[in-house]
């Protein structure tokens, strides 16, 4: 198998990137430029995870080490939801941008299908998700932008050369099929939360028959969700019997197993970690591969479980009950 995906428009996605939510900004710069010595292409940020600085200082010493040069890499970025409004977008691309140190981005995803109230980035950023965090009683301001009204933006700044492809995240069927039937463009890549405990086969099967590249977040599952009260110790796909028995099948750690589960079914990956030690794991999927049995074996661990989900910890943290899912 190789170790890139062909998407429609001609480019190649690597089949592993590393996803930089939650490494803290001190050791962001560190982070990727070791990452990308150790081979990673694939550098998936976004304006809310708050370090896009920091992943720009590591790109740009590893292009002055002479590890990469730019052309050779890919960085993903993301629009945030206070930035849906069309007269949002570019700058707020350009934002990402200057702070990346970038001229152009590989992929600029719309993060959520949940638009918000403006706040300048003078006033606060990244964002986050109250619009007054300082309030008495504090939440989630929604301000309703037609999602057409964003993907027309986002198109524009795909024709301008600010970005090379186009994608969601976290959309379902019934809006990439509006999107579809809206729009001159349908997205490039799909970004979704995508690991045993949730398959989500028939929209993996819809992305397909579309010719949409689909790229898995959080593939352990619960790993991620730990330490913000969004998943128990324990209940992670990698602690699973049945995970392990696989593993110890092919000689491989049970984290391996799950992510190369997720390449052979045709996905990209964009795991996180800080340590030099899981980031040459979490690459070496690629000699070696996972039988027919156990594919099924990981596959039937599903129970449809979404850890990120807005619906659940929009009230918990953000006292805003905003299901998207249903």
């Amino acid at each position: 198998m190789s170790d890139v995906f062909p998407i429609s428009g001609g480019d190649k996605i690597p089949a592993v990137g590393l996803g930089i939510w939650k490494i803290d900004p001190s050791d962001t710069a560190q982070v990727v430029r070791d990452a990308i010595e150790i081979g990673y292409r694939h550098i998936d940020a976004a304006c809310d995870y708050g370090n896009e600085v920091e992943a720009g200082k590591g790109i740009q010493a590893a292009i002055e080490e002479g590890l990469v040069k730019r052309e050779d890499l890919w960085v993903t970025s993301k629009l945030w939801n206070t930035y849906h409004r069309p007269e949002h977008v570019r700058p707020a691309l350009e934002k990402s941008l200057a702070d990346l140190g970038l001229d152009y981005l590989d992929l600029y995803h719309i993060h959520f299908p949940i638009s918000l109230a403006y706040v300048a980035p003078e006033k606060r950023y990244p964002p986050g998700w109250f619009f007054e965090p300082d309030a008495e009683n504090p939440a989630m301001k929604e301000d309703l932008v037609p999602i057409i009204d964003t993907w027309n933006a986002m198109i524009e700044q795909k024709t301008s050369g600010l970005v090379r492809n186009i994608g969601v995240c976290n959309f379902g069927v019934s809006l990439i099929r509006d999107l579809i039937a809206s729009s001159s463009q349908k997205p490039s890549v799909l970004q979704i939360e995508l690991h045993p405990y949730l398959t989500q086969q028939k929209l993996l099967r819809y992305c397909a028959e579309q010719d949409i590249h689909v790229t898995g977040f959080s593939p352990l599952g619960a790993q991620s969700y730990y330490s913000i009260g969004m998943a128990e110790q324990g209940e992670g796909v990698i602690d699973r019997e049945e995970t392990k028995s696989v593993a110890a099948e092919v000689g491989r750690t049970p984290a391996q197993v799950v992510m190369r589960w997720a390449i052979q079914r045709g996905t990209s990956i964009v795991p996180k970690t800080s340590k030099k030690d899981r980031l040459r794991e979490n690459l070496a999927l690629f000699d070696f591969e996972l039988n027919e049995k156990q594919m099924e074996n990981l596959t039937s661990m599903n129970q449809d479980r979404r850890f990120n989900d807005p619906g659940d910890f929009g009230e918990k943290a953000f006292n805003t009950f905003y299901p998207i899912y249903e």
